[in-house]
């Protein structure tokens, strides 16, 4: 027998929580059925807590009949690698050097270590998730620089259906951000790049870009200029403005890039908050910045399959 004073010292249930707990239904009926692509990266994907808990956020997305695919970089993890084979580490307006050397670092640290360590922490919950980059099933083609830049790519093309077919089958893709060049080569792509394609190409309902800041600022030094919710029209003025950091326009610009091959909303996460991802999907208020075609959202995409429980969910709405 175990007292209540004993086993729950607070008196009882958080009520905070059960209403927060209570207001995601209607944001779960919506979302249930559908696919969001998950930018990961930053300091979430390095500290291992904080990695353990967005995986775990991803399976419960995953619980309530969401579809994540999570594209990721590992930016950090192949610098380290590169130094300690004492190849050069260079950058041309914010994009690596990548030379033949760096591609092999690139190709092993991406798709062998950094997509294996998340395939093995959302594993943990079960055999959920499969990891693959861009070369698998021809799912990335790329046009390799060829100049200054070396095997850093520009998509030509995303086959879609090998994503498809795993999302089919109740998994959860992984992808590294390599692909195969029209030459014939690797190609080193922007993580962010790579994942605005892959949403247009899979018909993404939201795309979400998890980075290290709480959002997208006018100005970086001062913290009350945070925007919360922006146009696509507005995030291509800012672009050209040339007044924002050099690493958050390859994000705005994979923002407008999903939105104009017909994802309804992008968002640009602090994956450092506790729970940043459900935050932004299951609340009203939400977290960091939204872009929408428009100036606010409209929908959420097309329908898309349910399970029989999701469907029941939906049957009187």
């Amino acid at each position: 027998m175990k007292l209540s004073k004993d086993t729950r010292p607070n008196g009882g249930a958080d009520k905070e929580s059960a209403q927060l707990i209570a207001e995601a239904l209607p944001w779960i009926k919506n979302i249930t059925g559908k696919t969001v692509v998950i930018k990961y990266g930053g300091a979430a994907m390095v500290d291992p807590q904080l990695r353990a808990d967005v995986m775990a956020d991803i399976v419960l997305l995953k619980t309530v009949g969401v579809n994540p695919v999570i594209v990721h970089g590992g930016g950090k993890d192949i610098t380290r690698a590169m130094d300690h084979a004492g190849l050069p580490v260079r950058f041309e307006a914010g994009q690596r050097v990548t030379d033949d050397d760096a591609m092999e670092v690139v190709r092993t640290v991406l798709a062998g270590k950094v997509n294996q360590e998340l395939v093995r922490a959302l594993n943990e919950h079960g055999n959920i998730a499969v990891g693959v980059s861009g070369i698998d099933g021809g799912m990335i083609i790329a046009e390799p620089d060829g100049g200054a830049l070396g095997r850093v790519g520009r998509i030509k093309r995303i086959n879609g259906s090998l994503l498809q077919d795993l999302i089919a089958a109740d998994y959860i893709p992984v992808i590294a951000s390599v692909a195969i060049g029209n030459d014939g080569g690797y190609c080193n792509v922007n993580a962010d790049v790579v994942a605005g394609e892959i949403a247009a190409a899979v018909g993404a309902a939201k795309i979400l870009f998890l980075t290290d800041v709480d959002g997208l600022y006018l100005d970086f030094d001062d913290k009350g200029t945070l925007v919360s919710q922006l146009s696509a029209d507005e995030a291509r003025g800012l672009i050209e403005g040339g007044t924002l950091s050099s690493g958050m326009i390859p994000k705005l610009r994979s923002c407008i890039h999903a939105l104009q091959g017909g994802v309804p909303s992008a968002y640009i996460v602090n994956g450092t908050v506790p729970h940043s991802i459900l935050l932004e999907m299951l609340t009203v208020s939400g977290v960091g910045t939204a872009v929408y075609a428009g100036g606010t959202e409209e929908g959420d995409g097309s329908p898309a399959p349910l399970g029989n429980f999701a469907a029941k969910l939906l049957e009187n709405k």
